[in-house]
């Protein structure tokens, strides 16, 4: 028994049957929902957060919507688990020419913000104050 296949992007007068309308909903997901997170600003996520229930479902908006936005930096997301990842530590770049180091604490990393933990030059615990994801330049695992 062969597949149905999907129709091309949103093409709904190809579906004839629920599979393929099943099918062509979830390559609209991967394909159009997901690469747009990937690349809106703060500014338009979070008015689609306001209307995600409608727009992507009954998907949660962590898990989906904000990880697919920070999937942009792919070393602070995790391929299984939604949200920044914690365990490593990060070096990011701001556009402004800074730059800051800590790991990710995905409990304050909320709507597009990045908290980093770190240490400074006494080995004292600090964090850096939110930065929205507008300001990251690039983040990468640190070489220490």
């Amino acid at each position: 028994m062969t597949q149905p296949t999907a129709p091309r992007s949103t093409d709904t007068a190809s579906c004839k049957t629920f599979e393929q309308l099943a099918a062509a909903r979830r390559s609209w997901i991967e394909q159009v929902l997901r690469v747009w997170c990937q690349q809106a600003s703060q500014q338009d996520l979070r008015k689609a957060e306001q209307e995600w229930f409608d727009i992507a479902g009954r998907a949660d908006v962590n898990a989906t919507l904000w990880t697919w936005a920070w999937e942009r930096f792919p070393a602070i997301v995790h391929p299984d688990l939604p949200g920044v990842h914690e365990t490593h530590l990060m070096d990011v770049d701001l556009h402004d020419g800074s730059r800051l180091s800590g790991y990710p604490d995905a409990r304050q990393s909320l709507r597009g913000m990045l908290v980093l933990v770190g240490t400074d030059i006494d080995g004292s615990m600090i964090t850096h104050g939110a930065v929205s994801i507008d300001q990251i330049a690039d983040a990468r695992q640190a070489d220490r």
